[in-house]
């Protein structure tokens, strides 16, 4: 596999092709609101490269003029500089390594970035414009480097190199000099790693660390972008694991292993899962209609954005929208988060009164009286989650997080309103993979259908 040139590049190898894992973004529930394209995409397939492009620590230079330092870039090695002063650079060069491929992940469109990620928004505003809020994710944020022999060991580091082969940390970057003589650095926001024990079978989530441009493992600093930082977690990794959760300051990636991903339910698994559900013909206990979920590449939420740049399409795919679109209302099921009974839409039982629920848009949700039980809470459309990647395991879609209504099974639910995720500069909550709706507690509900399925 090449390096990627173009957006529309197809960087697969075509003969035998070793998979090394897939990088998912947290919130996208399967695919980009505008759909994926080129470098631009919810998940990253890494494959072993036709070539091996990694590279290794070789010279170290100390420089003390910029003379010195234009020498050194010109060869066109790659290379991180650390400044240290007006008059003191060390620059590290690095030479290729014939046993380990190169992956660069950020938000820059230049082809040195072979994953382009940008900022997730939360709460499921998938119409959103990103480019309208300033992103904190790093141009150059990070990079994978997989072992190209078995056991093809992945392992994170923070900093990426530029269009120029270069790492910069500037005066005012976190940096060190370690006991054993070698330059290791931190980034401005930082890369934050979490590798989980167990997963998928029996995950238990683990300590959330700091990874250096050098690939040493951090205790986290005291805010996100502090400039002293934390303790060196000894005996800790940078090799990833399945289901280690990488945070780039404005997106979650979700890494499984190749191994890991066989052994993961798939879309045509969710898909019989979906039409299983279905066949059950679960009923609206106040209309007595019968409910249905809709196919799972449309069990996105649509909004006005995403609904025009459909109907500028293909004129084929304009009647199937409109059909899909306006039968939504009449077999959607809904559900009273705080009991769980699951309804067709209905207007009985509202209430005046609105109360502020985390990851609404308008920062407020209509309260509303189950007729089933009288129960006051949230009533909202049940959507089924699309990406299997976030499943730890292949069980019926029978549990809905709260407050966002993504279905999936009862392990996985349990297990991401249980997972902490970094938010903000120091602080860490559980949000919907689907989404990104930051959860309510328990961040769950188990669902209750009118019918044999229950």
């Amino acid at each position: 596999m090449n390096s990627p040139k173009k957006d529309g590049d197809d960087d697969v190898p075509v003969k035998d092709p070793v998979k090394y894992g897939e990088l998912v973004i947290l919130g996208y529930n399967g695919s980009l609101p505008s759909g994926d394209r080129g470098r631009r995409k919810s998940r990253f397939a890494l494959y072993r490269r036709a070539k091996a492009n990694g590279v290794k620590p070789s010279a170290v230079h100390i420089l003390n003029t910029p003379q010195d330092s234009k020498a050194v870039h010109s060869r066109g090695q790659h290379s991180i500089s650390f400044t240290l002063s007006r008059n003191q650079t060390v620059v590290v060069e690095y030479c290729h390594d014939n046993n380990t491929d190169m992956f660069q992940i950020g938000r820059s469109t230049e082809s040195p970035i072979d994953f382009v990620v940008t900022d997730t928004s939360g709460g499921g505003k998938e119409g959103e414009d990103p480019s309208i809020a300033p992103s904190t994710i790093s141009r150059f944020a990070c990079r994978v480097v997989c072992e190209r022999n078995p056991p093809y060991t992945a392992r994170i580091y923070a900093a990426g190199f530029d269009s120029s082969k270069n790492i910069f940390l500037g005066e005012k970057a976190t940096k060190w000099k370690n006991p054993d003589g070698h330059m290791d650095g931190l980034t401005t926001n930082g890369v934050l790693v979490m590798h989980p024990e167990g997963f998928p079978e029996d995950p238990k989530q683990g300590l959330w660390r700091e990874i250096s441009v050098c690939g040493d493992v951090y205790a986290l600093r005291e805010t996100r972008s502090g400039p002293s930082r934390g303790k060196l977690a000894e005996g800790e990794s940078s090799a990833l694991r399945d289901g280690s959760l990488v945070d780039l300051c404005g997106a979650t990636l979700l890494w499984r292993t190749g191994e890991g991903l066989m052994r993961a339910p798939t879309l045509r698994h969710l898909e019989a899962l979906r039409q299983e559900l279905n066949a059950s013909r679960p009923q609206c206990p106040v209309g007595l209609s019968t409910l249905a979920f809709p196919s799972l590449p449309r069990s996105h939420r649509l909004v006005p954005q995403s609904v025009s740049k459909i109907f500028m399409t293909f004129c084929q795919e304009i009647l199937p929208l409109l059909i899909y679109y306006f039968s939504l209302e009449e077999r959607q099921p809904w559900v009273y988060l705080t009991c769980g009974h699951v309804h067709g839409r209905h207007d009985w039982g509202q209430r005046s009164e609105r109360v502020e629920e985390p990851g609404e848009a308008d920062g407020s949700t209509a309260r509303r009286e189950c007729p089933l039980c009288r129960s006051v809470g949230p009533y909202v459309p049940l959507w089924l989650g699309c990406e299997p990647a976030v499943y730890v395991d292949a069980g019926a879609p029978t549990h809905g997080f709260v407050p966002c209504g993504h279905v999936c099974s009862e392990r996985t639910a349990r297990y991401w309103a249980e997972t902490p995720l970094p938010h903000g500069t120091h602080a860490f909550r559980p949000i919907c993979p689907f989404c990104s709706a930051a959860l309510s507690s328990p961040g769950w509900t188990r669902l209750i259908f009118q019918g044999p399925i229950d």
